[in-house]
């Protein structure tokens, strides 16, 4: 989005750069602080919304901000913001409530609270940016109606891969091919991680053990994918993706699928490990007319039917500045669901689940992520892993195997749930003609 650095000095140039409120400050929230206060004119850094105060203070002295105020209600954020400093809280409606905040980036990566994070600014009129695919992947459909709704932007975040991906998707459209695969491109897959086997990779780079877990396990790269999925109408090949293992160059990918297959699923979204260039993605896309495949040939992508193009890497915070000015500025969502969700993440069993077991966090001990349509999961009742933390599980479980709404007696009184089932009544996934679930848009 070259245009956004220009419209971005013009902001700063007159004086009203976008005021952002940050929901969360942690390893992702700590580099956008620092990317924004240090790199990004036009924008500026007005509230950071963390449980642990000193934290958020630390990240905002450690870029450099010296006049940081604790609040604790909404005259002082609008106190602060007017007088150039930065407000801190624990509140996060003190964010989503003040006049003078522009955009909410939702970094903390939690699903019940991040849902409530994201409904308060929906009805108070914020442009929202997720860097929670968590959220999005669970009730990202759901949320997104009510934003278009309220004339609010609801966005996933450049840098993540989903947002890479989709950037090369309409890349790719503005050529005049067609998508046919969606890849996120990892170096490491293995189901049974956990916080314990993760714990030095977590404290080297100074991030939270569950989080790396998700990554390692498959949950993160199954929302990740769920929501490309959502926003472009794909699908998935079978439950978990193929997930192959691949030591060569991506290129090579462009013999692996059978394009009509492709065709008739409606794309399918999809991950390789091992593969070059890591750690980055790629989209497989076709062209109908002869005399263009004769100049990509020319072109050195090869005589197709798939063409593979790619992106070798992902910066995730460095990159999300861009979404922010491209939903307050120009109305552009990054990422958004078309509708009705394609493609759910479900939750397996990490270990044999014994009745009685309440089930941790994402990137625990209990379950791990795999992706799934979504009228299956519909269909076969599958518990989604983004309302499965602190569910009681009421029958023996067997490990790897997927947990249903039967297996489990969920929390009470979550706002996650009640949005799981006004997006089912509102937005119930359905099988396309072709069995496909969705269509390529």
């Amino acid at each position: 989005m070259i245009l956004v650095d220009k419209a971005l000095q013009q902001r700063e140039d007159s004086g009203t750069p976008i005021q952002v409120a940050l929901i969360g400050a942690g390893f992702m929230g700590r580099g956008l602080i620092n990317q924004i206060v240090n790199s990004v004119p036009g924008e500026r850094i007005a509230v950071v919304v963390n449980r642990t105060l000193e934290k958020a203070e630390k990240a905002l002295r450690e870029a450099g901000v010296e006049d940081i105020r604790v609040v604790t209600d909404i005259d002082g954020v609008e106190t602060a913001i007017a007088e150039n400093a930065v407000a801190i809280t624990q509140d996060y409606t003190l964010a989503t409530r003040a006049a003078s905040v522009d955009a909410i980036v939702e970094a903390t990566g939690a699903v019940e609270y991040g849902a409530h994070v994201v409904v308060d600014a929906i009805e108070h009129g914020k442009d929202i940016v997720l860097m929670n695919a968590e959220v999005d992947g669970t009730v990202g459909p759901i949320l997104s109606k009510r934003a278009k709704a309220a004339g609010v932007v609801l966005t996933g975040c450049d840098g993540d891969q989903p947002g890479v991906e989709m950037n090369l998707v309409r890349f790719v459209r503005g050529l005049g091919l067609t998508p046919l695969v969606c890849g996120n491109i990892k170096g490491l897959q293995d189901e049974y991680r956990t916080p314990t086997t993760q714990a030095g990779f977590a404290a080297k780079w100074g991030q939270d053990p569950y989080m790396v877990t998700s990554f390692a396990d498959g949950t993160k790269v199954s929302f990740e994918q769920a929501i490309v999925a959502n926003a472009t109408g794909m699908t998935v090949e079978r439950r978990g993706m193929r997930g192959a293992d691949h030591a060569g160059h991506i290129d090579e990918l462009t013999s692996a699928y059978d394009v009509e297959e492709l065709r008739r699923a409606g794309g399918y979204v999809d991950y390789v490990v091992g593969a070059k260039p890591g750690p980055g993605i790629f989209v497989l896309a076709t062209h109908d007319d002869p005399k263009q495949r004769h100049y990509l040939n020319l072109y050195k992508l090869g005589e197709g039917p798939l063409y593979s193009f790619y992106t070798p890497y992902h910066l995730c915070h460095f990159e999300v500045p861009t979404t922010v000015a491209r939903a307050v500025i120009f109305r552009d969502a990054a990422l958004e669901p078309l509708g009705a969700p394609t493609v759910e993440v479900v939750a397996v069993a990490k270990t044999d689940l014994a009745a009685g077991t309440v089930i941790d966090g994402l990137g625990g001990y209990s379950t791990y992520g795999v992706a799934e349509r979504a009228d299956i999961t519909a269909g076969e009742r599958l518990l989604p892993i983004g309302v499965a933390e602190g569910a009681r599980v009421v029958r023996d479980v067997a490990k790897d195997a997927v947990l249903t709404y039967d297996d489990v007696e969920l929390p009470e009184g979550r706002l996650i749930d009640r949005l799981r089932i006004e997006q089912a009544a509102e937005l119930p996934a359905t099988v396309g003609e072709s069995g496909g679930v969705g269509a390529v848009r």
